[in-house]
């Protein structure tokens, strides 16, 4: 018998008739929503609160066995993938609300809410999450990435939200970090240090965060430019003046033929602007029409966003931008990039990585968070072609490497996992060994979501 089956005989004993071993429900939690082929884990566990993480992660020490944490399988860069095998465990059914204080503004719940279903059950207090990433993604699997979205101009990102943390250690102990005071200088900042750790250092189980009031009003807007450098310079402007723009998305002319296409609408197929400006009635109305004046002087048609019906549709449109890419080429595989650049190097690197793709030969509609200078490509090849996906991976290297020259990252949102850890090192120089040397500290047995993020 070898070491992970006297795991698991001891965590069938512990959870009876809760270790899943079928290849059905082992292959749903061996691949996230991604180009990286699937590894899936030896057997999987649902847990159902703090203690039987706690629980199943002390037996899984005693014997060696590798633990994989899953919440919605969303991830598109392998951070779920069991390369090692293993334990996977999965959140989702640790899902309460556990607390709410409108007073305060804050929030405790557990890791396997979504977003949406906390958004949904906070509506009657008039408060809300800001975060808006695109995929349905469980809370603690969006801390474990660090993830973002559309809101981040305004809001920040999860690392801003989080207060404090209860986390499960690869020993199995149960430890609490932060809390609710808004501040605090009392000891080292371990909140953020699982913040983006993508479960290499211990299971998030429940977070504490901080809540936003939902605006008083909310006006979109949509403007097609002549060029993507017109309508960048209009979202730097936009910034310098201070108005109150919650989103300011970007797509270009491949990504808008998209959309159309996926949509059966028809806007005119040129680099697209799409802005949300949020607050008082007053201050978006104003806002909104200084944002006008902005992009006409940058020689862009504006498009009238004036309903409630108007505003939906429009924001229906940009949630469909990954879907109506991936429609170019039906059953094509996709490599989405997600770097982030200094807003002001944002019409540098486009152009540039406009002008390798079309060497190339490489379809790769945009989208991105333009005003925090993260944008994607999403990448299409054939799967059953090497050389296709060989020429995609140079392509995103090349990208990759140009981010960080000009002082942003190679990953804005999505998280490191598999796909990114070639790039650690020259992002990050000494700071990766002092990752190293985290993990080790915490992590002495390489169990705990082992190979993702860098190799020991």
């Amino acid at each position: 018998m070898t070491q992970h089956e006297t795991a698991f005989a001891e965590l069938d004993a512990a959870f009876p008739g809760r270790i899943e071993r079928s290849e059905a429900v082992r292959a749903q939690h061996g691949a996230g929503d991604s180009w990286h082929p699937a590894a899936l884990p030896d057997a999987v566990f649902m847990a159902q609160s703090t203690e039987e993480v706690a629980q199943a992660v002390r037996i899984c020490a005693a014997h060696g066995c590798p633990i994989v944490p899953f919440g919605a399988g969303s991830c598109i860069e392998g951070q779920v993938n069991a390369t090692q095998g293993g334990l996977c465990i999965d959140l989702s059914q640790m899902d309460k609300v556990l607390r709410v204080s409108p007073e305060d503004m804050d929030c405790s719940v557990q890791a396997g809410l979504t977003r949406q279903r906390l958004n949904e059950d906070l509506r009657a207090t008039g408060l809300f999450l800001p975060i808006d990433i695109g995929a349905h993604a469980t809370l603690g699997g969006m801390a474990s990435t660090r993830a973002s979205g559309t809101m981040t101009v305004r809001h920040g990102t999860m690392a801003d939200l989080v207060m404090g943390l209860t986390v499960v250690l690869p020993d199995g102990q149960i430890v609490r970090t932060g809390g609710r005071a808004r501040k605090s200088s009392s000891g080292y900042d371990l909140t953020h240090l699982f913040i983006g750790a993508e479960g290499t250092l211990g299971i998030i189980t429940e977070l504490t965060l901080r809540l936003t009031g939902i605006p008083e009003a909310s006006k979109a807007g949509l403007y097609s430019f002549a060029s993507i450098e017109a309508a960048t310079q209009t979202v730097v402007e936009a910034l310098q003046f201070g108005l109150c723009l919650n989103r300011i998305e970007l797509m270009d002319t491949q990504q808008i033929k998209a959309i159309n296409a996926y949509n059966k609408v028809s806007l005119p197929e040129q680099p697209t602007l799409l802005v949300d400006l949020a607050g008082s009635q007053g201050q978006v109305e104003a806002d909104r029409d200084t944002f006008d004046a902005l992009a006409g002087e940058n020689g862009a048609e504006v498009h009238p966003v004036d309903t409630p019906e108007q505003y939906a549709k429009a924001w229906a449109l940009r949630h469909s931008a990954l879907y109506a890419a991936r429609g170019l080429r039906p059953g094509c595989s996709s490599l989405s990039t997600d770097v982030c650049v200094p807003v002001s190097e944002l019409p540098r690197i486009l152009t540039e990585i406009e002008a390798v793709l079309q060497d190339e030969g490489i379809v790769a509609p945009m989208h991105g968070h333009v005003g925090d200078g993260n944008f994607h490509l999403v990448m299409l090849f054939d799967p059953e072609s090497a050389e296709e996906k060989a020429r995609v991976q140079k392509v995103h290297g090349q990208l990759v490497a140009r981010a960080i020259e000009l002082g942003g990252t190679a990953t804005g949102e999505h998280g490191v996992g598999l796909g990114k850890k070639s790039y650690m090192e020259a992002e990050h120089g000494a700071a990766l060994a002092l990752m190293k040397t985290v993990k080790r500290a915490v992590d002495p047995a390489n169990l705990m979501n082992p190979g993702k993020i860098f190799d020991l």
